[in-house]
C-alpha cells in the first residue's frame, strides 16, 4: 500500500517550509490552549475530591456522592450559572470575543485568562516549530512547553504543582533521552538525564531543609523539587545551575517589584513554579545562544 500522494504533499510543505510549520502549529495551540485551560481548572477540583475520599476512607465514614469529574466530563458550563457552554462558544479566542468576555446566559464575566492561555499557546507553539522544525525533537519541546503551560496556570491560581503532571514530565523526559538522537539543541544522554532528575530533586529538597532549620518555615513545597528534577531530565545534569539562577533572578526581580507597587505583602508566598519553568523552558529552546556564552558547560 503506497501512502496518499495528498498526505505526502502535506508532509513535504510542512518539512520544506517553517513558516507553514509554524502557521499551522499556532492554530493547533489555539485548540490546545482550551484544553490547558480545562486543565488547569479541573486537575486542581480533581485532586481536591481525591483528598477528600481518601479522608473519608481513612476515618471510615462513606465517601461523598458525587457525579464524575475529570478532563472530559461533564461537559464545560458556566461556573456561575451552570449553563453547558455549546461548540459555537467553545472556539479559542473567537468566542471569547464574541461573547465580549461574558457568559451568554448569566452574563457574568468569563476571566481573561482563556483566551490568554490559548494565545499565549499558539505563540510558543509556532516559536517552536519556527525554532526545530519538521522533526522529532519539535514535538518534544511541544509536549514541554504544554506541560509547562498547564504547570504554570495551576501555580499562579492554587500554588499547586500537581503530580499527576510533573511526575509523566518527568518519565517523557526520561524516555526521551534514549529515543531522540543527539543534536545541537538535545546532546542528552540517558546517564546525564537520569543524573539531572535527581539532581533536580535533591538540590531544591536540600535547600527546602535548610531553609527550615535556620527560619523554621518552609521556602518552597515538594512539587517544586518534582518540577525542577522533571527539567533535569529534558536538560541533563548540566543545565541545572542556568535554570535556577534564571528562575531565581526572576522571581527575585517580579517580587521586589510586586512588594514596591505595593501589589504584595512581603509575608504572603509566592508560587516558585512559574518562574522554574520560565527558565527551563528558555534554557531548552536557546540555551546555544542564552546560556553557552557565559556557563562552560553549556552545549
Amino acid at each position: 500500500m503506497t501512502d496518499s500522494p495528498t498526505l505526502v504533499g502535506m508532509v513535504s510543505l510542512l518539512a520544506d517550509s517553517p513558516a507553514v510549520l509554524a502557521a499551522c502549529l499556532a492554530i493547533f495551540g489555539l485548540v490546545i490552549g482550551s484544553f490547558l485551560n480545562v486543565v488547569i481548572h479541573r486537575v486542581p477540583v480533581m485532586i481536591e475530591r481525591g483528598l477528600r475520599a481518601e479522608c473519608a476512607s481513612l476515618t471510615g465514614t462513606p465517601a461523598p456522592a458525587e457525579p464524575p469529574y475529570n478532563l472530559i466530563r461533564p461537559r464545560s458550563a458556566c461556573p456561575g450559572c451552570g449553563a453547558p457552554i455549546t461548540a459555537l462558544q467553545n472556539i479559542p479566542v473567537l468566542s471569547w470575543l464574541w461573547l465580549k468576555g461574558r457568559c451568554a446566559n448569566c452574563h457574568r464575566p468569563i476571566s481573561a485568562r482563556y483566551p490568554l492561555v490559548e494565545l499565549f499557546t499558539a505563540f510558543i507553539s509556532a516559536l517552536v516549530a519556527w525554532r526545530f522544525g519538521f522533526s522529532a525533537h519539535t514535538a518534544a519541546v511541544l509536549v514541554v512547553s504544554w506541560f509547562l503551560i498547564a504547570l504554570t496556570g495551576i501555580d499562579l491560581e492554587h500554588q499547586l504543582l500537581p503530580d499527576s503532571l510533573t511526575l509523566p514530565l518527568l518519565w517523557l523526559g526520561l524516555l526521551a533521552s534514549v529515543a531522540l538522537p543527539p543534536t545541537r539543541h538535545f546532546p542528552v544522554t540517558p546517564a546525564s538525564a537520569i543524573i539531572g532528575a535527581a539532581c533536580g530533586y535533591l538540590s531544591l529538597w536540600l535547600v527546602f531543609h535548610a531553609f527550615r532549620l535556620l527560619t523554621g518555615k518552609e521556602g518552597m513545597g515538594y512539587g517544586d523539587f518534582k518540577l525542577f528534577a522533571a527539567l533535569g531530565a529534558w536538560l541533563g545534569w548540566q543545565q541545572l545551575v542556568p535554570v535556577i539562577l534564571l528562575s531565581a533572578l526572576t522571581g527575585a526581580l517580579v517580587g521586589i517589584t510586586l512588594i514596591l507597587v505595593r501589589r504584595h505583602d512581603r509575608a504572603a508566598p509566592m508560587p516558585f513554579g512559574p518562574y522554574l519553568a520560565a527558565a527551563g523552558w528558555l534554557v531548552l529552546v536557546f540555551a546555544p545562544e542564552l546560556v553557552a556564552p557565559w556557563w562552560p558547560l553549556a552545549r
